[in-house]
């Protein structure tokens, strides 16, 4: 399919000619077109100026001559101050969607050597999974289907933070308010019966604490002397030392949690290739402490901890590992970036989705990663994204004020029922189908709300506003899908002939001019990790179809090669939207 590189490489040869001198690459400017003028793609003549020594009028009129007299697929022009508007020929148009036509993977690009792998999700096995998890999960994915169809190679990972303090606090909280209960004595998922314990310790933390500071203590002096704190840290220290009974209780909670998350992952709709545990990785990171210290990339200070100096970069000195010689965040990060180039040393770059908290974070570990001697750090990106807020305010785990993700999937699926039900229009559907149709609207619905607004901007989800039939939203897409499926079992007509020689309507060309973008936003969505220009592609062009719908008889056209032209437009858009939902993890329905 014909893009802007080949357009641009034609009118540099044209442009060459025409003024006997090579012309630099840079000074072709096309943009498309203004929808308050007429043309497909347009020139910025200004930048020729001193090429051509004319006014911007002469110059265009000059250069809009040449073209049509000696490229093919521009028919006129028309000129607007210093900007030459071009339009393309019926012939040039029909014969791209001829060649659109028969790429039923429209949007995926041809493969590359490029290995990435790319890490979201990686829970802590404290909490369950709750909405700030649900836009890392859906962007984590969403990057890593995209980047697949860019033409790489790409591996889904997460990290497990299944070890430290926090992991401890939920850990004896059980061990002392627990009764022994478990997910099957109590009904609860795995990961929610954690989470509970987590949210017990930090109440129990607080009395503590306000009782210390009663008896006299500072507040700083009670957080550090609590006695349910101190009981923590010394079982952070038994399980770093191997202690039999406190890894098995670790076990045995990881793994009600591990279950819990399986089951959430999958309502959700993401997966993984590969697992990394940081009670694995930060041995390897410990290891590497050691290394760093004798290259002197560390250094150890008088009470144990140990350091990177990062002064003379602009930054602070960062630990790497505590004075008790345990282990930090930075140390197990560390760890797993190292262990994953052993596994996969083919990768040639790493994307970590990671909210914007942890900026500074993966500053620190990219740069000690340099330091360290490793030179494909220079191919690691944090994806950093903004935080989701909700209308009554900021969400905390160890509060209990999340928003639990299955909970709020639930929620979408039963508002989905609820508006889907008013509507009425689903006569004729089992019950099984109606559930299944229910939670793909309510979940694209959800998927489509977070991935449309770019990764770095924060976002105040909304449940009700995000499953409107109307407007920038997942339903109305696959509302959209729908309608055009129902015309095409109407028109049961051969999709693979050849239309030539038909006139188009304004509105068809819009739409095939729409359709051709859909190759080059995923090439632009690739390079800038952003599903949300997928996302609004996909509105625009679903906003560019009813505007063609609502203005050209499809079944009804005046003759046989229009109804098959239009009833092709409509299955190629069809796919199109198909295509570029896939790619935000989103499904979409036959019928609604």
């Amino acid at each position: 399919m014909m893009n802007q590189e080949i357009i641009k490489s034609d009118i540099l040869k044209q442009l060459s000619a025409l003024y006997n001198t090579v012309i630099p690459e840079n000074l072709v400017q096309l943009n498309e077109t203004r929808k308050d003028f007429e043309g497909d793609t347009t020139l910025v003549v200004f930048p020729l100026l001193k090429t051509s020594k004319k006014s911007p009028e002469q110059t265009a009129q000059q250069i809009g001559d040449v073209l049509v007299a000696n490229i093919k697929y521009f028919k006129e022009y028309n000129v607007v101050k210093g900007f030459l508007n071009l339009v393309f020929t019926n012939q040039y148009l029909l014969s791209e969607f001829a060649i659109i036509q028969k790429n039923k993977k429209l949007g995926t690009l041809s493969k590359s050597n490029e290995h990435v792998m790319v890490e979201y999700s990686s829970p802590n096995t404290n909490k369950p999974l709750h909405l700030g998890h649900i836009r890392n999960n859906l962007l984590g994915y969403s990057v890593s289907e995209i980047l697949k169809a860019s033409g790489a190679e790409v591996t889904k990972t997460q990290i497990i933070n299944d070890r430290g303090i926090h992991i401890c606090k939920s850990m004896l909280a059980w061990q002392l308010y627990g009764k022994n209960s478990t997910p099957e004595s109590t009904g609860l998922k795995g990961d929610k019966l954690v989470g509970n314990y987590y949210v017990k310790f930090d109440q129990e933390y607080k009395k503590q604490i306000a009782t210390l500071v009663d008896n006299g203590k500072t507040e700083k002096e009670a957080k550090e002397e609590a006695p349910i704190m101190l009981q923590a840290r010394e079982m952070l220290q038994k399980w770093e030392a191997g202690d039999k009974d406190v890894k098995q209780l670790w076990q045995t909670m990881n793994s009600w949690v591990y279950k819990g998350f399986e089951v959430t992952y999958n309502t959700l709709g993401v997966n993984f290739d590969q697992l990394y545990y940081e009670s694995t990785t930060y041995i390897t990171g410990k290891e590497m402490v050691d290394d760093g210290l004798k290259s002197g990339v560390f250094l150890k200070k008088e009470d144990g901890s140990v350091w990177c100096d990062l002064t003379p970069e602009g930054l602070d000195e960062k630990l790497v590992l505590r004075a008790d010689g345990t282990a930090v965040y930075m140390t197990q990060d560390i760890g797993t970036a190292i262990q994953r180039i052993k596994d996969f040393p083919d990768v040639g770059g790493m994307v970590y989705t990671v909210g914007n908290e942890q900026d500074y974070h993966f500053q620190v570990l990219f740069l000690i990663l340099k330091k360290l001697g490793f030179d494909w750090a220079k191919n690691l990106y944090h994806l950093s994204y903004g935080m989701v807020d909700l209308p009554s305010g900021k969400m905390k785990s160890r509060e209990g004020t999340v928003v639990d993700a299955d909970d709020l999937m639930d929620d979408m699926t039963f508002t989905a029922e609820e508006i889907s039900e008013e509507l009425g229009k689903l006569d004729g559907y089992s019950a099984d189908e109606k559930k299944e149709l229910y939670k793909m609207i309510g979940l694209g619905a959800l998927k489509y709300y977070v991935l449309k607004v770019d990764p770095k901007k924060r976002i105040l989800f909304d449940p009700k506003e995000s499953i409107d039939f109307q407007g920038n939203t997942g339903p109305f897409i696959q509302y959209t899908y729908a309608r055009i499926q129902s015309i095409l079992r109407k028109a049961d007509l051969n999709y693979d002939l050849t239309v030539t020689g038909v006139s188009l309507h304004p509105k068809e060309k819009n739409l095939i001019k729409q359709i051709q973008l859909f190759p080059e936003v995923v090439q632009n969505a690739a390079d800038n990790h952003s599903p949300a220009l997928i996302a609004n592609y996909t509105y625009d062009l679903v906003k560019v179809f009813n505007s063609f719908y609502q203005n050209v008889s499809i079944l009804g056209a005046d003759n046989a090669t229009e109804k098959i032209l239009r009833v092709q437009l409509s299955f190629v858009v069809a796919n199109t939207i198909k295509n570029s939902f896939g790619l935000l993890g989103i499904q979409v329905p036959k019928r609604m």
